[in-house]
């Protein structure tokens, strides 16, 4: 956060937000104790300043008949700096790809993946994630079950 330019007020929007985006004006308003108008003007800095990036449906991937989520490890052939961002735009244009993080470590690159079975993961790992560029190894896991699901930032913590 950009030295933390936010007041109490904006802490509570995001707050409120991040637990349901789909509120309407006024009952972010009433929420945050503030008329519609300058909350929605509050809404809008923060979309402008970055700090609300979007807003999302969260869906069920088993439902929709993603089974698989892999949590995959790519080494790369070296640390070429140009190797990297070609490595990050390709893996930008794949579906499957859920998100991918420039790691510390053994690994230069974690990603989460689904997949409809892990025949299917198989075949994407195979044909896919080992023909990203420059790709020299690839390790990965398998969740067995989601116990807590990602999304909401602590921003209680802000507040101190």
């Amino acid at each position: 956060m950009s030295e933390n330019r936010l007041d109490r007020t904006d802490v509570w929007i995001l707050q409120a937000l991040q637990g349901q985006a789909r509120l309407s004006s006024a009952e972010l308003a009433e929420k945050v104790a503030l008329t519609p108008s300058p909350c929605w003007r509050r809404v809008k800095r923060l979309e402008d300043e970055g700090y609300i990036r979007g807003y999302r449906t969260e869906l069920d991937p088993v439902k929709l008949g993603f089974g698989v989520t892999a949590f995959v490890s790519v080494m790369l052939e070296n640390h070429r700096v140009d190797l990297g961002q070609e490595f990050e735009a390709a893996v930008a244009e794949v579906p499957q790809v859920l998100s991918c993080h420039n790691v510390t470590g053994r690994y230069d690159f974690l990603l989460t993946v689904v997949a409809a079975d892990l025949a299917s993961f198989g075949d994407f790992a195979r044909q896919v994630l080992r023909a990203l560029p420059g790709v020299k190894e690839v390790y990965s896991s398998f969740s067995l079950r989601e116990t807590k699901a990602a999304g909401r930032l602590p921003l209680d913590l802000l507040l101190r």
